[in-house]
Parts: C-alpha cells; sequence; structure tokens
C-alpha cells in the first residue's frame, strides 16, 4: 500500500498524541505501507514543522525530520494537477496521482470535495484510523 499524508496531519502528530500521531507511526512501523513524498513535499515538512510557533524542541525536531529521511520514499512527479482554491496543495495529488498512491491522507478541509483522484482515495485522518489502521491492528 502507498500513502501520501498531507503536511497538517504530520504537525498534528508531532505537536500532540491522538489520531494522528497513531496513523504516522502506524504507517512508519508498517512493512507493508510506502509513505511517498516528493522534494517539494520534503521541505515543506521540514519547514512547517521547524516554525517557532509550533515550539517543537530542537531534539524533538531532529528526531521528526530524521524519521521522515528515513521512512519515506521519494519520487519525482509525473503529473500536474491545478487546485485553484489552494495551490500549495497541488503538490500532495501530483505525488499521489505519479505514484499510484492508494491514500492521501489529509486534514485539509480544500479536499473535502474530493473523494477519490485516479486511484488514490482522499481521506481524513480519523477515516484512514477507521477503516485501515484499526482493521490492521
Amino acid at each position: 500500500m502507498r500513502v501520501v499524508i498531507d503536511t497538517n496531519v504530520l504537525v498534528s502528530a508531532a505537536l500532540c498524541a491522538g489520531k494522528s500521531r497513531r496513523v504516522v507511526l502506524f504507517v512508519v512501523d508498517s512493512e507493508d505501507i510506502e509513505w511517498i513524498v516528493t522534494e517539494d513535499i520534503l521541505k515543506e515538512y521540514t519547514e512547517v514543522l521547524g516554525r517557532a510557533k509550533f515550539g517543537l524542541p530542537r531534539e524533538v525536531l531532529e528526531r521528526w525530520i530524521e524519521l521522515i529521511r528515513a521512512k519515506t520514499r521519494q519520487i519525482l512527479t509525473t503529473e500536474e494537477v491545478l487546485l485553484p482554491r489552494d495551490p500549495m496543495d497541488a503538490k500532495f495529488l501530483a505525488c499521489a496521482l505519479s505514484s499510484q498512491a492508494d491514500y492521501l491522507i489529509t486534514g485539509d478541509k480544500d479536499f473535502s470535495q474530493l473523494l477519490r483522484m485516479g486511484k488514490t482515495v482522499i481521506l481524513s485522518v480519523s477515516l484512514f484510523d477507521r477503516l485501515v489502521v484499526q482493521q490492521l491492528i
């Protein structure tokens, strides 16, 4: 299974225990799941996690960045996606389409209009937790 994880899910996982952290750690720990990223997504993860407003201690930030680099598979996108409402989110859909990801996991309401794009099913953290994580543990 291949998944793409939106930055908002990763930030929630890093900041507090809960469904987002459970989902991200499930993806990381599962040998049957590939966490797919692009160079732009990796840059966004690092930049957003490092924002002062989140107050992640340096050692916690470094552990998350190390985990991301170790557990993700980077691809080059072959698809171009336009999202007029939030062009910054297009990279996640392009990554999902290019990698033929099974799921895009997001908390972003801009994706609420889309349920599927190509092979990729777009799910909230709660739905992924219920439909995938809870079924496999």
